[in-house]
């Protein structure tokens, strides 16, 4: 399927890690410019550049909870392409931690990334694509925040809150011709599947209908889908994208 993505701007934040990667070569695959963020990861970052060279790809290392540099990137973008069509809101942290034992600074450092991180990175690309009457956004949730699951207690939380911003968002961005969905992942090889024990890793299995954990790439697939044109009628919805749970 064509999904007409060619030459269209897409901004994809945590664009290093195991779905953020896939995220990135997906629609490069489909002949979009993509820009990505990073926070650490510099050797992976290269290696998704050399793919299509520095015309159609380039990466900026810094945090997604820093507003003045976010601005200031999505201002670049805009004014080297004169627009932003796509943003995919992936950057996320992750760590198991049982409910006593998370300290404050593991509560804020979680939050502050995952949900305060997505609203600043919103808030600055959405500006262009308001003025563009025109934008697709893709926000990446999880089931730990729509399902009663063994996982820690501050990231469920954050990814539930991505849900509502997900919702309450589609209906304030729907006056600009701006759709915003959340696609909802399973658990994945790779990425918080590398750090989930092995007795919750049967359990997954065993539930679910697939009879496997997934691969990044199928996710990216989905995102990619979503936020084309193809997927115009597709608005305001929260997306599981799990192998049936």
């Amino acid at each position: 399927m064509n999904l007409e993505l060619k030459d269209k701007v897409v901004f994809v934040t945590g664009g290093t890690g195991a779905i953020g990667k896939e995220i990135v070569r997906a629609f490069l695959e489909e002949g979009s410019i993509v820009v990505f963020t990073y926070n650490r990861a510099e050797k992976k970052a290269a290696e998704l550049i050399a793919v299509s060279g520095e015309e159609r790809c380039s990466g900026y290392k810094m945090s997604v909870t820093d507003q003045k540099g976010m601005a200031r990137i999505a201002k670049e973008v805009y004014d080297k392409y004169k627009r932003i069509d796509i943003l995919v809101n992936n950057a996320a942290v992750a760590e198991v931690l049982p409910f006593p034992l998370i300290d404050e600074e593991d509560w804020d450092e979680t939050i502050n990334v995952n949900v305060k991180g997505t609203f600043i990175t919103t808030k600055e690309i959405a500006r262009f694509m308001i003025k563009n009457n025109s934008g697709s956004i893709i926000n990446i949730g999880s089931l730990a925040g729509e399902r009663i699951m063994e996982v820690p207690v501050h990231y469920a939380t954050s990814k539930a809150a991505i849900t509502g911003f997900t919702l309450s968002l589609t209906k304030e961005l729907s006056r600009y011709n701006i759709r915003v969905n959340c696609i909802v992942p399973g658990l994945i090889e790779g990425g918080v599947g590398l750090n989930t024990p092995d007795k919750q890793k049967k359990q997954y299995i065993d539930f679910c209908m697939s009879g496997r954990m997934g691969k990044a790439e199928e996710i990216a697939n989905v995102i990619v889908f979503v936020a084309s044109t193809k997927a115009s009628f597709v608005n305001g919805q929260i997306i599981q994208v799990d192998g049936g749970i």
